[in-house]
C-alpha cells in the first residue's frame, strides 16, 4: 500500500467523503437493506494498543443491542485479558448496553444518516504481575 493510501485510510470517514456522498451512500444502503442500520465504527484517534478493524462500515439489525454489537466487535479485535473495549456513540456518549441499535440510531445518528461509533481500550486491573513476586 502506498504511503498516501495508508494516510487516507487513517483519516476519519467523515473527512474522506463529503456530506453529499455520505448521504447518497446511506440512501442507497437504506433502499437495498431497509431492515438494517448503517453504522461506521472507527478506532479512537489516540488509541495505541488496539488494531484497526478490517472494515469500518457495518449493517446492523434494529433489534440488536449495543452490548451484542460490542461482542461482535470484540470477536474482530484480539484483546489482552486485562483490556476492556469501550464504545463511544457519536464521539461523546457511552450508551446503555441494553439499548437496541434502533434506539441508539434514532437518538445519535448523524445528519448524513450514519451512526458513528468510536472504539477504545483501557488497561484494567493494574499492571501485569511478575512471576518472581514473593508469596503472601
Amino acid at each position: 500500500m502506498a504511503p498516501f493510501e495508508k494516510s487516507m485510510e487513517m483519516m476519519p470517514f467523515k473527512q474522506r467523503k463529503c456530506l453529499e456522498t455520505r448521504k447518497d451512500e446511506v440512501c442507497s444502503i437504506r433502499t437495498k437493506f431497509p431492515n438494517k442500520l448503517p453504522v461506521i465504527v472507527e478506532r479512537y484517534l489516540r488509541e495505541k494498543t488496539l488494531p484497526l478493524l478490517d472494515k469500518t462500515k457495518f449493517l446492523v439489525p434494529f433489534e440488536l443491542t449495543l452490548g451484542q454489537f460490542l461482542c461482535l466487535l470484540r470477536n474482530k479485535i484480539a484483546l489482552d485479558s486485562t483490556q476492556a473495549l469501550f464504545l463511544l456513540v457519536a464521539e461523546k456518549s457511552m450508551s446503555c448496553m441494553s439499548s437496541s441499535m434502533g434506539e441508539v440510531y434514532s437518538r445519535y445518528s448523524d445528519t448524513d444518516g450514519f451512526l458513528y461509533i468510536t472504539y477504545a481500550s483501557q488497561e484494567m486491573f493494574g499492571a501485569p504481575q511478575t512471576a518472581t513476586r514473593p508469596p503472601c
